[in-house]
């Protein structure tokens, strides 16, 4: 049974670190929204005279958003109808509070949560100066806006449950506050792939 692994949580919490060592380790596909919607992202943007390098504004939420999630989901769905663990992360914010979504992108592919293995690594940090901290650090021009409207950003670190009808076993929410990422990958590695 093929695993379907989401690694979610705000900017700065380390989840696409963590994902891409759990994926190097475990031979697992690696689906980054972000890497995978930029293309288009930066062309829609510009093309409606904002900032290509936005990705929290309203504006790129109402233009790019929904279609990042669907990008990704396609490319995920594909993978794990090919019998390929695949690892995917993004915020999911709206879609991990719909208890039916995964339910339903499942069926998309004729597959239900009965014959694929779908788990989800929640990734936070224990406060929001540690998420500014290492917001600040990695130093991206994606940045930008989240630092410029810190207020406003803010209330996307709100710690969110995850709605789906999984079993307990199967969503772990890890604090990686801790500065070697070891730790955290180590938790990580035993809840998803136990």
């Amino acid at each position: 049974m093929s695993k379907l692994i989401f690694f979610l949580g705000g900017a700065g919490s380390g989840k696409t670190t963590l994902a891409k060592a759990l994926s190097r380790k475990h031979k697992a596909a690696f689906l980054d929204m972000d890497i995978l919607l930029r293309p288009a992202a930066e062309a829609i943007m510009t093309l409606q005279g904002l900032d290509p390098s936005d990705r929290d504004s309203p504006e790129y939420k109402r233009l790019c958003r929904d279609l990042g999630y669907r990008i990704t989901m396609d490319a995920a769905l594909d993978n794990v109808q090919l019998g390929i663990d695949t690892i995917v992360v993004g915020p999911f914010t709206k879609e991990i509070g719909t208890p039916d979504w995964i339910e339903q992108e499942l069926a998309q592919i004729g597959r239900s949560l009965d014959d694929t293995d779908v788990r989800v690594a929640y990734i936070y940090l224990a406060n929001e100066a540690l998420y500014r901290e290492r917001i600040t650090a990695r130093k991206s021009p994606l940045d930008e806006w989240k630092l410029e409207n810190w207020d406003a950003f803010t209330a996307s670190l709100a710690h969110k449950q995850v709605a789906w009808p999984l079993p307990a076993s199967a969503v772990a929410y890890i604090d990686n506050s801790n500065e070697s990422p070891d730790i955290a990958f180590t938790e990580v590695e035993q809840r998803m792939y136990e």
